[in-house]
């Protein structure tokens, strides 16, 4: 066997009608388009399987890696639990105009309709310019009824809950809860392996031909979740220690102000991804020494139980 590393991997790339540059200007990722919404950094939903772009196995993608070391990448817990499919995805996405107003279904109906995980996700906010918001949930308890009658009639915000959002925001989506990302805002979101959305409205928008994107209505209404929620997620952040921030069935972030040094010691027999949201860092493993800058993922093989973090730099530590 040869031995593992931390991975970094190429970005895939994702336009998207609501897109703009700041992956490039804020997150220094490559981009050529102006309309880049997303940048998927780990991923092995079909069609977009992340390839390793540093080391001994740059080229190879993240499923042939965990085909050839299942329980050295994922780890024992893991690997028991979900066999060789990678449980998560991670993206920063920059959104430039509103997202459309969406949602997710849960595991069960996933998998019935999809044969797919759920998706909850949960989103850590980079960057948010004045008077940025999201759309989360319901101002009060809703119901089918009202909530289709609010859809006919086009005024579905006046029952969906605003929230104004600044840098170091973080929520928590749970499957069934009506969401759309606004304008001016950069995040990190960390969620279960999945693609599946249903988007309810979106803004009235039309591309180029007079056409709007589809919506999925009839699939939403079984999916929703019409109690109120309490998704914004408060926390403290003490500096060089590793602070939870979102825990949930399906993963588990935590989040590192890096001001100095920390040794990070895994007590889990489970991989570990770094994001890496502001400032930069170097990681000291045995007498390798691997940096990285603001916009940059690696995942830490969960045979990989030790190593220093040092530098000036926010960083999302997140296992399951």
């Amino acid at each position: 066997m040869k031995p593992l590393y931390p991975l970094t991997f190429e970005p895939i790339f994702k336009e998207r009608i609501w897109g703009g540059t700041k992956l490039k200007t804020y997150l220094n990722k490559p981009i050529t388009s102006k309309i880049t919404g997303e940048s998927w950094e780990l991923s092995t939903v079909p069609e977009s399987i992340s390839v390793v772009n540093n080391g001994e196995f740059k080229g190879k993608n993240l499923n042939e890696l965990i085909d050839l070391y299942p329980e050295e990448i994922l780890g024992k817990k893991v690997f028991n639990h979900f066999g060789k499919q990678f449980p998560l995805l991670f993206k920063y996405l920059d959104a430039k105009e509103d997202l459309s107003i969406q949602l997710h279904p849960n595991n069960e109906l996933a998998k019935a309709r999809h044969n797919s995980f759920g998706k909850t996700e949960m989103w850590y906010v980079m960057q948010a310019d004045e008077n940025a918001r999201l759309i989360v949930g319901f101002k009060e308890d809703s119901s089918r009824e009202d909530y289709l009658q609010h859809l006919e009639s086009n005024s579905i915000l006046s029952l969906l809950k605003e929230i104004p959002v600044k840098k170091g925001d973080v929520f928590l989506l749970e499957t069934g809860t009506i969401h759309a990302i606004g304008a001016g805002i950069v995040i990190a979101e960390i969620q279960q392996t999945s693609d599946v959305t249903y988007r309810i409205y979106d803004w009235d928008r039309v591309d180029a031909t007079g056409k709007g994107r589809e919506l999925h209505t009839e699939l939403a209404v079984d999916a929703i979740n019409y109690k109120t929620t309490a998704a914004k997620k408060e926390y403290a952040a003490p500096e060089n220690k590793s602070t939870p921030i979102v825990h949930c069935p399906y993963f588990k972030t935590n989040i590192i102000p890096l001001n100095g040094e920390l040794v990070v010691d895994k007590k889990e027999d489970t991989f570990l991804v770094l994001m890496c949201t502001e400032g930069s860092f170097e990681l000291h493993l045995k007498d390798e020494k691997y940096r990285y800058k603001t916009g940059d993922t690696v995942l830490i093989p969960a045979v990989l139980t030790s190593f220093l973090l040092k530098g000036t730099a926010t960083v999302l530590e997140i296992t399951v």
